[in-house]
This record gives C-alpha cells, sequence and structure tokens, in this order.
C-alpha cells in the first residue's frame, strides 16, 4: 500500500499547477520503482477546486477580489459599491470652505453652500470631475450681495497710492506737458525810414505770457521823426484765449499815447495762423467818444535759405465816420506795404533792410516809399 501512494503522488507533484484540476494519471505499471533517494514521505493531496479548463491562469485569487479604494482610484478595479466619503476611521470630516467648493475640490455634503473655515483637509476628492480643468468651479457659484469690485485705471499706480498724492502727481505733470508757463517779447519791426528830407523811425512789437489756453497779451506801436518827438503811439493790453490750436481770441483796453488825441479803446479782435502760414491780426476798436475804427494786418516768412528770410507785410486801417481830430476819413483811412528781407545771425538777432509804401485817405493826405533799416528781434 505504502508503494502504492507513493507511486500516485510522484506525477501529481510534478506535473500538477496549483488551483487546476488534471485528469487522473494512467496506472503506472507495478514494475516500475523509483530511486532511494526520491523517496520522500506521502503527502495528503490537497483538494482541488473545479476549474473551467478555459479559465485564465493569471486569474486573481479569490481573496483579491475586494476592490480596495486604493486600487479603484488607480483604476485597477471598480468597487462593487461607491466609497465611503468618510475620512479614515478616528478622524472627523473637516467642512467644505467656499473656495474649495468653487475650485471643484470638494462639494458641500448639504448640496447648499459650503461653511466657512475650511482647509485642504476638506477636500473630497472622490467627488471631484477629473474631466473638468484645474481651478473651474463644478457647480453654479451662489449669487450673494458682495460689492463689485472698483473699475480697473489706466493707472497701474492709483492700486498702491492715496488719491491726493496721485492728484498732485497728475497736475505736475500737466504743468510739465502743456500746462507750463512761458513768454516771449518780439519786436517784428524796430526801423528807420529813409524818406527826402523827412527821415523818421518806427517800431511794431508785442510781448506775451501765460501757457497754451490763457495768456496776457500787451502790444505797442507807433512812428515819430527823427529828432522829433513822436508821432502817433499806443499800447494795448489784452487777454488771449485759445479758441483753437492756431488761432487766439483777443479783449481789452487800448491807450493812445503822443502828439495826438490821447483816447481810451475797448478792444476785441482775433490773433493766429492762416494756412500757408500767414501771421494774422484783427480788431476793433471802440473808443471813449464812440469811434470804430478797425486794422487787419498779415505777414509770411519765405525762407530763402537756413539764415535769409523774405518777408512780405500788409496792413490796413478802416474807420466807420470820420475822426477830425485824428485826420481819419471813414472807410478805409491808410494802407501800407512792406517787403523785408532779413539775415539771421542769430534765431533771436536778425538785422534786415527792405522798402516800405505808405497811402493816408482824408485830411492826413499822403505818403510814400521809404527804404527801411531794422532789426528784427525776441527775447
Amino acid at each position: 500500500m505504502i508503494l502504492f501512494a507513493l507511486i500516485l503522488a510522484e506525477p501529481q507533484h510534478h506535473h500538477m499547477m496549483p488551483g487546476m484540476t488534471m485528469p487522473a494519471p494512467a496506472k503506472p505499471k507495478p514494475t516500475a520503482r523509483p530511486k532511494a533517494k526520491a523517496r520522500r514521505p506521502a503527502a495528503k493531496p490537497r483538494a482541488a477546486r473545479p476549474v473551467s479548463p478555459m479559465a485564465d491562469h493569471h486569474a486573481m485569487p479569490a481573496e483579491a477580489s475586494t476592490c480596495s479604494p486604493e486600487h479603484a482610484a488607480m483604476g485597477h478595479c471598480r468597487p462593487a459599491s461607491p466609497p465611503p466619503s468618510d475620512p479614515l476611521p478616528g478622524m472627523t470630516a473637516p467642512a467644505c470652505s467656499p473656495e474649495h467648493a468653487a475650485m471643484g475640490h470638494c462639494r458641500p455634503k448639504d448640496g447648499g453652500e459650503a461653511s466657512p473655515g475650511g482647509d485642504h483637509g476638506s477636500m473630497d476628492h472622490g467627488s471631484m470631475d477629473h474631466g473638468a480643468m484645474p481651478g473651474m468651479a463644478m457647480a453654479d457659484t451662489p449669487v450673494g450681495n458682495a460689492p463689485p469690485p472698483p473699475a480697473p485705471t489706466t493707472r497701474a499706480a492709483d492700486r498702491f497710492y492715496y488719491p491726493a498724492a496721485m492728484a498732485a502727481a497728475d497736475a505736475r505733470m500737466r504743468q510739465e506737458h502743456g500746462g507750463m508757463r512761458f513768454s516771449q517779447i518780439l519786436f517784428n519791426l524796430a526801423e528807420i525810414q529813409v524818406r527826402d528830407g523827412r527821415d523818421g523811425y518806427r517800431w511794431d512789437g508785442e510781448g506775451w505770457f501765460g501757457g497754451d489756453i490763457h495768456r496776457l497779451v500787451v502790444k505797442t506801436e507807433g512812428e515819430g521823426t527823427l529828432g522829433g518827438r513822436i508821432g502817433t503811439a499806443e499800447v494795448q493790453a489784452l487777454y488771449a484765449r485759445a479758441i483753437d490750436p492756431y488761432w487766439n481770441l483777443q479783449a481789452g483796453l487800448r491807450q493812445d499815447v503822443g502828439m495826438g488825441a490821447r483816447r481810451t479803446y475797448a478792444v476785441v479782435g482775433v490773433e493766429g495762423l492762416a494756412p500757408y502760414w500767414f501771421d494774422v491780426e484783427g480788431a476793433l476798436f471802440l473808443s471813449d467818444k464812440g469811434d470804430l475804427t478797425g486794422r487787419a494786418e498779415a505777414w509770411v516768412d519765405q525762407r530763402l535759405s537756413q539764415r535769409t528770410i523774405l518777408q512780405p507785410r500788409v496792413e490796413v486801417n478802416l474807420a466807420a465816420q470820420d475822426v477830425p481830430d485824428q485826420r481819419i476819413a471813414a472807410g478805409v483811412s491808410s494802407i501800407e506795404l512792406g517787403l523785408r528781407l532779413r539775415y539771421e545771425i542769430a534765431r533771436e538777432f536778425a538785422p534786415y533792410v527792405g522798402v516800405n509804401w505808405e497811402r493816408r485817405y482824408g485830411a492826413a493826405r499822403g505818403g510814400g516809399a521809404a527804404l527801411a533799416l531794422g532789426i528784427r528781434t525776441w527775447f
């Protein structure tokens, strides 16, 4: 009996795989006798579970069929029932904060608003939608009553400095970029006029102080004879305001001085730059006696070279009525034409030579041509 049992156990040990049932081996011949060194104690054969012949030999043991949460998270298996959302035993589930709920890291248990005070420990990663992009809310954000954020500005510094400091800096910047104060004094004419035995002098200039919009303008012009008193002269004090990039509206007072009648006028006029770079001035004068007169003048600088400039000039004086004490006739009272060639030794200093023609009407009828020698200067 013992020998028969050993013979039955030997083939089963070498050819049977664990967990599989093989067909019963053929009954060996009684003449076969194993060697003594292969003899071993008889082992009780283990009862094998019936397995289908087509079963996969890589099948997992029965005890591994339970799907643990770790393997389910890695996609190795699918649990029979959803894993519990509770933390490890002995730990209390923290609340889901609104921030984490908005990012989709967790979901409030009650389905409503997440309770404040939660931290990263409150993330329920089992409830995340892995198809969603990080940082995107998985549900509609509940409507609140918080005030809207302030409107953005074009200056980033407004976020870091007080409004008073920014207002002061803005005012300084505006002053340095268009709001600064400037001044200039220009004598367009400062000359001696050579005539037949009646040599005289003539000036025409103005000065202004202010900015691009508002200015104070002072004008003066007059003439006289060499060795004699000033014949006629005037001084104007005007307020000028820019009405567009090229024109200023002017208003103020005019005072006559010299040998003629000394009258005071209210002045309103315009001054600016016409197309083709014509400097144009026009004004109306209403005297304290009720006399209304007007004046229009224009000139243009034609640059012949970098330093040589030719300046044609015209001036017309008009009157609404006769003014006997000033020897002014109604209508066109005088016309003056001039042509002057100057050479700029410096931009601020340019001597010139030219010719000037004048015609007066009314009681002061007369006129003629004169040689003009002078200096155009500004500072």
